[in-house]
């Protein structure tokens, strides 16, 4: 049988040994394959990041942006779409710098988002995109206090008794110092201040039929002890508006007075007329009368008359710190003009009336014709059925008090 000729394209051998001399080939293959890869990847990066454009609502307005713009190169290519960063401000509202106070302001969808990640933030198809001004700053500050003085109101017209109602307080204000600009700006108040009220009041006791005997100018040698033997004799307490001066002359009848019930106050210290006396001069004389008859009687008081029953919104505004109450009167006997004892004793007995405060003198001048009167004056406002009243018992009796002293050493405002 005739033998079939193999055909070969040539020895395997020498195939292999052609193949490993051609690396190239396959390395060529891979190369071309990576780079097919490459420009379609590179082509779906480009349509997404560069070419794909999508649709965003930027504070309400629509626009068309590439797919990847991220928040930090919309911004800064639409010049943050006016806004603008806060201002820094000083305590008093005035401008320090136009920057300062807090950054422009991105919200993507609801969600602020912090200027640190603009940078990385990318947006989708309609993302609503909300761009505002960033809020101002107030500068830093300290906080600082200052005395706000209290004021003084006085209405005395009609009172038989002028008091202080109301104590006044000075009132204290917050004040913010700007750590930067260090200006000074008033802000809430911490205390509130509260101003002195001196009011004219007239007690009249409901339920009661009382009055009041007073006597100025005292103590005299001559006339006071036997005034003080007819209220001993007939039970009556009565008040006695003393002379600084004569109280320390006479320490004896302060003492007296004081010790058979009967109220004493000052009626100043040399009795002066004082709407004609300077402030300082004015609080000196009230302090030596309460002084001097401290020292002759041992009592304290804050009560006085003023000489005269002359005592205007003016010297209120210069001791009121000092006086608690200035008596005045609403019966004047006129026993200075040495009428006679009868009309001493009219006067009083035509005037009586619930709460009325009776002005006679138990020195300063001739006090005969008050002795005189004085029994029949008590005794005929007894048989009308009046009781006999210190002022301060008068001002018990009507619930009426001044204002406690939290400082009876205190200076007045000038």
């Amino acid at each position: 049988m005739k033998e079939v000729e193999e055909l070969s394209f040539g020895d395997s051998a020498t195939g292999a040994s052609e193949r490993k001399r051609q690396p190239w080939l396959g390395r060529l293959i891979a190369a071309l394959v990576v780079i097919v890869l490459l420009v379609v990847c590179g082509s779906a990066w480009a349509w997404e990041a560069r070419l794909r454009h999508i649709i965003v609502f930027v504070n309400g307005q629509q626009m068309e942006i590439s797919a990847g713009t991220t928040a930090k190169q919309l911004l800064s290519a639409h010049d943050d779409f006016g806004a603008h960063p806060g201002k820094l401000l000083a305590v008093d509202g005035s401008v320090l710098k136009t920057t300062g106070g807090h950054p422009v302001s991105l919200t993507v969808d609801n969600q602020q988002v912090d200027p640190s990640d603009w940078g990385n933030t990318r947006f989708s198809g309609n993302t609503q995109i909300s761009v505002t001004s960033g809020g101002d700053v107030t500068e830093g500050h300290t906080t600082d206090y200052e005395t706000v003085p209290h004021g003084i109101t006085v209405n005395i017209a009609g009172g038989v008794i002028q008091m202080v109602k109301t104590r006044g307080q000075d009132g204290k204000r917050e004040i913010w110092v700007g750590d930067v600009s260090k200006k000074r700006i008033a802000k809430r108040m911490a205390k509130q201040m509260v101003d002195t009220q001196i009011v004219g009041v007239s007690p009249r006791p409901e339920g009661h039929k009382v009055i009041a005997l007073t006597f100025d100018d005292g103590p005299s040698d001559q006339y006071t002890a036997p005034i003080l033997d007819i209220l001993k004799q007939k039970g009556v307490k009565a008040t006695f508006f003393d002379v600084g001066q004569y109280s320390v002359r006479y320490p004896a009848l302060e003492k007296r007075m004081v010790a058979e019930g009967h109220e004493v106050a000052s009626h100043s210290n040399t009795h002066p007329f004082m709407p004609k006396m300077k402030r300082d001069a004015l609080r000196a004389e009230i302090n030596a009368g309460f002084a001097n008859m401290k020292k002759a009687s041992g009592v304290s008081t804050r009560m006085m008359r003023s000489p005269y029953g002359s005592f205007t919104v003016d010297q209120w505004k210069d001791v009121y710190d000092l006086v608690d109450y200035n008596v005045l009167w609403s019966i004047d006997t006129e026993d200075w003009r040495r009428p006679g004892a009868q009309a001493i004793h009219d006067a009083v007995l035509n005037h009586a009336y619930n709460g009325a405060v009776v002005l006679m003198h138990d020195g300063g001048g001739n006090r005969d014709q008050d002795i005189e009167a004085l029994p029949g004056i008590i005794d005929d406002l007894k048989a009308q059925g009046y009781e006999f009243v210190t002022v301060s018992g008068l001002l018990k009796l009507a619930g009426i008090s001044a204002a406690p002293s939290a400082d009876k050493s205190g200076d007045a405002k000038k």
